[in-house]
């Protein structure tokens, strides 16, 4: 098991996140509205749930517009939303994974491949570039929850098979059959982390840089402004440099 391999920048990045609250309060709102919806409306028995809410809570979303979000899906008070995923090709090279919850299918197929074509882009067939990732149960802690050899620790003793940590935090990687007994082990272990949800986790990295990363950072920032994207994820690892300077 690595503990301490780079924490690898192949998710939307938080600081682009922090200027879009309130969308992003809808996007986990839809979450756990749909997680209610499709199981029981406890997160304690219903593993999607709990990971909806554990995110949720994560970005300090106020606990009146969870319980509201899990109430809508009792009352039927709410769209039938369906899970959609696209593959395409950014700048660069890069494989990315969209993944949608979405109530009209055609509005979101033309909205993604639009963001695609304008920015550089190629929205791809179905398992296009999946087949280049793995989909394995993801668990957040920030650095808050310990240094590397502790969060090492007990994600060997949950059960867990990969630790990525660095500076800004911990990312604990298992299987999708695992995720929800695992992460609830590290919560007996390290309190609660910032997410647990399935994941797709790139099998090599392609790094960008210059022109190219700005059209994928900006292809990238797109997509995620989409009310019914909920995820991008990709194969791409934009040096720490390169970031500041297109800051």
């Amino acid at each position: 098991m690595a503990g301490h391999s780079k924490f690898k920048n192949i998710m939307h990045r938080k600081g682009a996140q922090d200027k879009k609250r309130s969308a992003m309060f809808s996007k986990l709102s839809r979450e756990i509205t749909v997680a209610a919806k499709m199981g029981l409306p406890d997160p304690d028995m219903n593993p999607r749930l709990r990971a909806a809410v554990l995110a949720a809570k994560a970005q300090s979303m106020p606990k009146d517009n969870i319980q509201r979000a899990i109430d809508k899906a009792s009352t039927g008070d709410t769209e039938s939303y369906e899970e959609v995923r696209y593959e395409g090709f950014g700048p660069g090279g890069v494989s990315l994974i969209v993944e949608a919850l979405t109530d009209n299918r055609n509005r979101t197929a033309t909205n993604v491949r639009t963001a695609f074509s304008k920015n550089g882009g190629n929205l791809g067939a179905s398992g296009s570039v999946s087949h280049g990732f793995e989909r394995l149960g993801l668990i957040e802690y920030s650095a808050a929850a310990g240094d590397a050899d502790k969060v090492l620790e007990a994600a060997i003793e949950a059960g867990a098979d990969d630790v990525e940590s660095d500076e800004d935090g911990h990312r604990i990687w298992t299987s999708v059959e695992n995720l929800h007994e695992v992460s609830k082990s590290l919560e007996a272990a390290l309190g609660d982390g910032e997410g647990a949800k399935l994941a797709w986790k790139p099998q090599t990295d392609v790094q960008v840089t210059g022109d190219a990363a700005a059209s994928l950072l900006k292809l990238i920032d797109v997509l995620e402004e989409d009310d019914d994207v909920q995820t991008v994820w990709g194969n791409y690892d934009v040096p720490d440099e390169e970031l500041e300077k297109l800051a």
